[in-house]
């Protein structure tokens, strides 16, 4: 399984920040398990898994201003820090 963040950023209507991530390289089981076990948005684009989450400002894992200066390194963990979760719920 790999993820990768897609977009982040600000959503007006819910007025809430937002991480896109895909999920990639997990079979259609698997793809339908965590559809089935997560709270947050999900869904599947040309074949791909989409998960979309939602954080309150003080959650916001790109909302430091140390993240606007090491970006690429904020993105990176937050992709290994969504691999492990949704990692574990696959296997529960």
């Amino acid at each position: 399984m790999q993820v990768k963040v897609l977009d982040y950023g600000f959503d007006e209507e819910k007025e809430l920040n937002y991480v896109k991530y895909r999920v990639i390289d997990i079979d259609s089981i698997s793809q339908k398990k965590l559809m089935d076990e997560l709270e947050e948005e999900t869904e599947i684009i040309s074949g791909e898994l989409v998960l979309t989450v939602y954080f309150e400002k003080e959650y916001f894992p790109f909302g430091s201003q140390e993240a606007t200066i090491r970006m690429d390194d904020f993105i990176a963990r937050e992709e290994i820090e969504m691999t492990v979760f949704l990692s574990g719920v696959l296997e529960d």
